[in-house]
């Protein structure tokens, strides 16, 4: 029996047949974008206007800068914000806990001294896991040894680079070496080295860059201290977390799709991050986006409790009194809701990297 005899007895036609059942297994095929990432702005529904703080002008915001400049919030039904806050974390957890700014992007090694003796702010996303500190010193300057006498200066004895500087001091049994506080930014530190008024300080991509095409030299990596440590990290209040939860989710999720945006498209992040740092060194700009968008990335975003548990200790034992246990300090919940939604194996294609 030839197909077309078959066509006739059975009552319909092959040729229209075919194409409804391609139709009908190819729409099995299709992921439930809508089951799979349910964060996404509602057409028609208002953006919710929300301030996000960062507490310094670094390379290592890329996934902010980024997510600014390709208005990934907006995806996600939120009207975001931005403002830079200078003066210490003490001021931007301040204008948090006013409400003032309803998330901060900052060092979670730089914040947990505020939050542990009672600041308004918890951890809900790590974006960046690992110390980015490396120690640059003066051309004279060669090996570790010969800091010994010598001047290290740093920006303030409240900052995780003078408990990293303490550490090293006590590794390499350099007691007789000077951490000079002298304020500033990286780059106004950076110009102490140059002049001379310090021998050493502490740096963040991209300034090892720099530092190297200025002959001077790299002397360590405080990455090889093997301490558990949180770079850059998002922050709200205890407002959001009680009436804005689903606001919260959406920005962890905006966060999420950052990181898979900068890595995808390193161009792009570059030049984010050129733009914010009026910076146009290619070297530099590469510097800082391996350290930021590959070294240090941490996908899932989970915030490590060792992390944080040993930050507050490290505060405890610099004399800060402790009025928080670490459990109080970060919320999961956030970022493990992106896996447990199918959002991130949709975001990523498939299996997260």
């Amino acid at each position: 029996m030839t197909s077309e005899n078959s066509a006739g007895r059975f009552g319909y036609n092959q040729t229209r047949w075919l194409p409804a059942v391609v139709f009908l297994l190819a729409s099995l095929s299709i992921p439930n974008s809508v089951s799979s990432n349910p964060y996404l702005g509602k057409p028609g529904e208002a953006p919710v206007t929300l301030y996000i703080a960062s507490c310094a002008v670094t390379g290592g915001f890329t996934h902010l800068y980024a997510a600014l400049d390709q208005d990934l919030f907006a995806k996600y039904g939120l009207n975001v914000k931005h403002v830079v806050i200078r003066g210490g974390t003490n001021i931007s957890i301040a204008a948090m806990s006013a409400d003032e700014i309803q998330f901060l992007y900052c060092a979670g090694e730089s914040t947990l001294p505020v939050m542990a003796s009672g600041g308004d702010a918890v951890l809900i996303a790590a974006p960046l896991v690992g110390l980015p500190y490396v120690l640059i010193a003066r051309k004279e300057i060669k090996t570790i040894q010969d800091l010994r006498g010598k001047t290290i200066g740093v920006g303030t004895v409240a900052g995780m680079p003078y408990r990293l500087l303490k550490m090293f001091e006590k590794k390499f049994n350099l007691q007789d070496i000077q951490i000079r506080p002298v304020g500033g930014s990286q780059p106004e530190r950076y110009n102490a080295l140059l002049q001379g008024i310090i021998h050493a300080a502490p740096f963040t991509s991209p300034m090892d860059a720099r530092g190297k095409k200025d002959g001077f030299n790299v002397l360590y990596q405080f990455s090889d201290l093997g301490l558990p440590a949180l770079y850059s990290s998002l922050h709200t209040n205890s407002k959001s977390l009680r009436e804005r939860r689903a606001s919260v989710q959406k920005m962890v999720a905006a966060f999420a799709e950052a990181v898979r945006f900068v890595e995808e498209n390193p161009e792009k992040a570059k030049a984010s991050v050129g733009k914010v740092l009026r910076l146009r060194d290619e070297d530099a700009l590469q510097a800082s986006y391996d350290a930021y968008a590959k070294r240090l990335i941490n996908r899932r975003m989970i915030v490590p409790v060792n992390a944080v548990t040993e930050g507050v200790e490290i505060v405890r034992e610099s004399g800060t009194k402790v009025t928080k246990k670490a459990t109080d300090l970060l919320d999961n919940s956030f970022a493990e809701n992106l896996d447990k939604s199918g959002f991130l194996k949709e975001l990523w294609g498939g299996k997260i990297p």
